[in-house]
């Protein structure tokens, strides 16, 4: 009786390092945000519509990375997104490696970690943020402001996908300046 108790309890305690959540921004959140953003229809179709996805500087995908500003100052995450059929779908997402991005094409895009989870309750969307310098954005703006419904659902998709907003992507341990 004793082994099956220990043996749960082993299991139990497996079962919740295999189940929590990602960190915010890190390159698993980063794999999960990529099945988000496929599962969402304003993000697959309305980005094929407005011609969004065609501009990827010939490469066949344009980039997203992101960042938490208080937990460092280097993207820690990427999403490529491709014309495929007649979708805007997500065909990677996972660590920021894109090293040469494409000005016309691509974004960096970052924020404090307590306005990254504002955003993703839908607190304020993309103008707001961006004006009041919650969100820090690189990339082509016009594009952008072109495609504020899309946007806004990006930014909604960061509240979509479970995170653990308490530890810093890469940097195991460390807190963020946000956690309590």
């Amino acid at each position: 009786m004793i082994y099956k108790t220990l043996f749960g309890a082993a299991m139990l305690g497996l079962a919740g390092s295999v189940c929590a959540a990602p960190v915010l921004i890190s390159p698993e959140w980063g794999a999960e945000a990529c099945q988000a953003w496929n599962a969402d229809a304003v993000l697959t179709q309305k980005l094929v519509e407005s011609g969004w996805v065609k501009n990827d500087a010939g490469r066949g995908f344009k980039v997203i990375q992101f960042y938490r500003e208080d937990c460092g100052d280097k993207p820690t995450a990427e999403l490529r997104i491709a014309l495929q059929g007649n979708l805007a779908h997500c065909v990677s997402g996972g660590k920021a490696e894109t090293q040469a991005l494409a000005s016309g094409a691509d974004y960096v895009m970052s924020a404090e970690t307590d306005s990254w989870v504002e955003m993703g309750r839908g607190d304020y969307g993309p103008m707001r943020a961006m004006i009041s310098g919650s969100l820090g954005f690189d990339g082509p703006m016009g594009e952008a402001m072109g495609n504020m419904k899309p946007f806004e659902s990006f930014l909604l998709l960061v509240g979509k996908v479970p995170a653990d907003t308490q530890q810093c992507p890469d940097q195991p341990g460390k807190l963020s300046a946000s956690a309590p």
